[in-house]
């Protein structure tokens, strides 16, 4: 059974950085894609990046390209989520999440880790 397990958020400044981790344990040797969620307050949940731990290629959303940075140590098994340039909008609850096909669409992702919650406030 595939379990993540998602920490690193927090309450940040406007234009502060926080950087999210999702550890994964289960994973066969697929090629299995990891991608952050975020739901913020009154929203819709979102797919914001996702990687492939096998071949490293990334997605970004347009709202968080050029900020975050996605990437993957296969030593630790875990998917970091680098923020930077915060904003207000930034505000949400993060999830992570995977599925076992990396040319998977951000509505078949189907193994859930708990949520952090990153809030960005002056």
């Amino acid at each position: 059974e595939v379990q993540l397990q998602a920490s690193g958020g927090g309450l940040v400044q406007i234009g502060g950085s926080l950087r999210l981790s999702c550890v994964i344990s289960g994973m066969t040797d697929d090629d299995w894609a990891i991608a952050w969620f975020r739901q913020g307050p009154g929203k819709d949940r979102e797919g914001i990046s996702s990687i492939s731990v096998i071949t490293d290629k990334t997605y970004y959303a347009q709202s968080v390209e050029g900020r975050f940075t996605i990437s993957f140590n296969d030593a630790k098994n875990t998917v970091y989520l680098q923020m930077n340039s915060l904003k207000p909008e930034d505000t949400a609850v993060y999830y992570c999440a995977a599925t076992i096909d990396s040319d998977s669409h951000f509505d078949e992702y189907n193994y859930w880790g708990q949520g952090t919650l990153v809030t960005v406030s002056s």
